[in-house]
């Protein structure tokens, strides 16, 4: 510290730097849970959709969840559709930027809180989840939202993490901001919607403007099998025409990558 200003470490410095030359959610996802481990929030869950509506978040097949938390709670509080009363996640939608998990406290302490948001709260008690931030990523669009919970380790009050954010809280919304950004820059492949090469080649070629016995010939393949390849990649997707495929593998970053 130097006064009210945080000094970046040469260390510091070098994990940014690793962060943004990731090339893959794995790779950065690791990293940045290690990183986040270094800071006491050993446990992270962070969510993305870009189907939110004014009473929706969309189908939760479509989101981008990713979590080094036991799968049986990510699995309940997602699947089962807990997170829609979970309290951090409306402050998320109605705010950006940090907030102490102090607010579920006074929440309790005000009996500012519904019956399903109680139970929410008891249910990550149940789950050791009972100090932590949360950050809600800006947006330019109306539709997409991304936010992430960190969560302290066990032992650590939420006194201590407010302690612990007021000397690094900046540092540590910095390297989560530069997560939240490059995740979307990076493929995302939801359960069950992965395309094969040559699914993704046939839809970056319709996405290019070309006509089916164009990419039949740039491909060497017959009118019926590129066809096949669209309809497979429209299965893939759970989409109903072959534009939508192309928007939506667009948007979860599988066409126009690399294989390397």
């Amino acid at each position: 510290m130097n006064g009210s200003r945080q000094i970046v470490t040469p260390e510091q410095s070098a994990a940014l730097l690793d962060l943004t030359h990731s090339n893959s959610i794995e790779t950065l996802w690791d990293l940045h849970c290690r990183r986040m481990a270094d800071f006491g929030f050993d446990r992270l869950l962070y969510g993305f959709t870009r189907f939110r509506t004014a009473t929706s978040l969309g189908d939760p097949d479509d989101f981008i969840v990713l979590s080094n938390i036991d799968t049986a709670y990510v699995s309940t509080f997602i699947n089962d559709g807990l997170y829609r009363s979970a309290p951090m996640v409306r402050w998320a939608l109605e705010n950006d930027g940090a907030a102490s998990w102090t607010l579920l406290r006074m929440m309790m302490e005000s009996g500012a809180v519904t019956d399903d948001e109680r139970r929410i709260l008891e249910f990550n008690t149940k789950h050791g989840l009972t100090a932590g931030y949360s950050i809600s990523f800006r947006s330019l669009s109306d539709r997409a939202k991304g936010a992430i919970a960190l969560i302290a380790e066990d032992g650590m009050s939420q006194d201590d993490v407010d302690a612990l954010w007021a000397q690094s809280g900046e540092l540590i919304q910095l390297m989560n901001n530069i997560v939240y950004l490059k995740i979307l820059t990076l493929p995302y492949t939801p359960p069950n919607q992965s395309l094969t090469k040559r699914q993704r080649e046939a839809l970056e070629w319709v996405g290019g403007g070309k006509t089916m016995q164009d990419i039949a010939t740039i491909m060497g393949l017959t009118p019926a099998t590129v066809e096949k390849h669209l309809r497979l990649a429209r299965e893939a997707l759970n989409v109903d025409t072959t534009a939508q495929a192309v928007l939506k593998a667009a948007l979860q970053n599988q066409m126009f990558i690399s294989d390397r």
